[in-house]
């Protein structure tokens, strides 16, 4: 049995002349991120592995949840595929993860995540909001065999000022 989880970043500011890859949080985005993960502790420190896109919004939101969480940070592994908004880029990766993680988490960008949980679970999802999960549980003991998940999502249950 194999369980993903996928975390979309915390809300981007692009209120700075950067590049997309170095997009900041905003203020709202980093105190979203904090409440999804104190709500959603039990999920996210079941993980045995992280895996973020390098890009500075997705990167930061998986260090303020681990941080949050007290997770080890020896557990966060920066992988490039995962700065994708390609479906099956990121499917690509899922299907390669090794067999020994049984749990992980990507934290990485819509609208792959979005278009990956419609394709690998019984979950269609038009638009996964910044800071919320998808966690999708399978009966397959590969990566490379993964479908017709289950899907259960975490969503951000109240708006900030």
């Amino acid at each position: 049995m194999k369980e993903l989880l996928l975390l979309r970043h915390a809300k981007s500011s692009w209120d700075y002349a950067v590049s997309d890859r170095n997009r900041p949080l905003t203020e709202k985005g980093m105190k979203r991120i904090t409440q999804m993960a104190r709500a959603s502790s039990t999920i996210f420190q079941s993980q045995e592995i992280i895996f973020s896109s390098p890009a500075n919004r997705a990167l930061h939101t998986a260090t303020l949840m681990m941080h949050t969480l007290g997770i080890d940070f020896k557990k966060l592994n920066v992988n490039e595929t995962l700065y994708t908004f390609e479906a099956s880029q990121l499917l690509d990766f899922i299907y390669a993860l090794e067999d020994q993680f049984d749990k992980v988490i990507c934290v990485g960008h819509n609208p792959a995540f979005s278009n990956v949980i419609s394709y690998l679970s019984d979950t269609t999802i038009g638009n996964l909001p910044t800071a919320a999960w998808a966690r999708i549980t399978f009966t397959q003991s590969h990566w490379s065999d993964v479908s017709d998940g289950k899907c259960t999502l975490g969503l951000p249950k109240e708006r900030l000022a």
